[in-house]
Parts: C-alpha cells; sequence; structure tokens
C-alpha cells in the first residue's frame, strides 16, 4: 500500500495497467492516467488535482471519500465501481460512461453530465444539485433521495431507476424520458392522487 507521505506529480502514467493496487490519502497532481486500466484497485480518501482519466477503464475498483478536482473522464468506463463518498469538482465527464456499482453519497454539484450514461448504478442521495445532466442516460438507477434542486434532467432518460424521495418541483424535465410507474412517484410528489 501506498500511503499518504507519497504525493504523485507530474507524472505519465498511460496506458498503465493497475492491478489490485491500493493506495490510502495519496494526492494526485497532473498525472496522465489516459487509457490507463485498473482492475479490484482501491484508493482511499485520495485527491486528484487535473488528473486525465481519457479513455481509461475501470472494472471493480474502488474510489472511496476521493476528491476530484479539475479532471477530465473523457470518454472514461467505470464497472461496478465504489465510489461512495466521493467528491468532483470542476470536472469534465463527455462520454462518462458507468456500468454498475456505487456511488451513493457521492457529490456531483454542478457536474457536467451532459450525454454521461449511468446504468444500474446505486446513486443513493448522491448531490447532483444544479447538475447539468441534459440529454444523460440514468437507466435502472437507484437515484432514491437523490439531490435534485436545481438539477436540469431536460431530454435525459430516467426510465426503470428508483425516484423515491425526489422532489421534482426544482428539477427541469422537459423532454425528459420516464416510464409509468415514475409517473406515478413523480405525480405523488407534487400532491397528485393517481386513480387506476
Amino acid at each position: 500500500m501506498t500511503s499518504g507521505t507519497d504525493g504523485i506529480a507530474g507524472e505519465d502514467w498511460y496506458g498503465r495497467d493497475l492491478d489490485g493496487v491500493e493506495y490510502e490519502g495519496v494526492v494526485f497532481d497532473d498525472v496522465d492516467m489516459t487509457e490507463l486500466r485498473s482492475s479490484s484497485a482501491t484508493f482511499t480518501d485520495c485527491v486528484f488535482r487535473r488528473v486525465r482519466f481519457n479513455v481509461s477503464e475501470h472494472s471493480d475498483s474502488a474510489f472511496v471519500n476521493c476528491r476530484f478536482e479539475s479532471c477530465n473522464f473523457f470518454d472514461a468506463t467505470f464497472r461496478r465501481c465504489k465510489l461512495t463518498g466521493s467528491t468532483f469538482r470542476n470536472c469534465e465527464f463527455a462520454l462518462l460512461k458507468v456500468e454498475g456499482g456505487n456511488w451513493s453519497f457521492a457529490g456531483l454539484l454542478r457536474a457536467e453530465l451532459r450525454g454521461a450514461s449511468f446504468e444500474g448504478v446505486r446513486l443513493r442521495e448522491a448531490d447532483l444539485t444544479q447538475a447539468h445532466a441534459q440529454e444523460a442516460r440514468f437507466e435502472g438507477c437507484d437515484l432514491s433521495a437523490a439531490l435534485l434542486t436545481g438539477a436540469d434532467l431536460s431530454g435525459a432518460t430516467l426510465a426503470g431507476s428508483d425516484l423515491t424521495g425526489v422532489d421534482p418541483a426544482g428539477v427541469l424535465l422537459r423532454g425528459t424520458i420516464i416510464d409509468a410507474h415514475q409517473a406515478v412517484v413523480l405525480a405523488e410528489a407534487q400532491g397528485m392522487m393517481v386513480v387506476p
């Protein structure tokens, strides 16, 4: 395990394979992780500043309580990864793909998620306040009690996701694709009575 006494700055990790590695409390600053692949890697309480995750692939890896600042996730893929409690600030997510995994309590305040794809992801109580998620896909996700105040989900797909506890009043839902069950949930959240 690499501990927090070791900062990693300005390194080129292009195309590197990280299999089963563990980092705790490490600061990654201006590291190029383009096309990097991680498998069963663990990052705990780490900080990523200006790290390029472009076209990287992560499977069964954990980024727990990490901070991502001004990072680029262009065309990155996360499969069955755990990002609980991690926060993202001023990051770019163009073509991000997330398949399964747990992103509960993740901080995505004002995140630019236009066109990003989340499929079967647990986003319980995630902070998506004022997120720009136009045309994003949240299919089969657990969005229960997620914070969506001021979020723009215009043209997004939410079909099959759990929207329990979501207040639709403060969310922009123009052209958003939902299923029949979600329509009932959102109507009841606005105080309407749905009859068969």
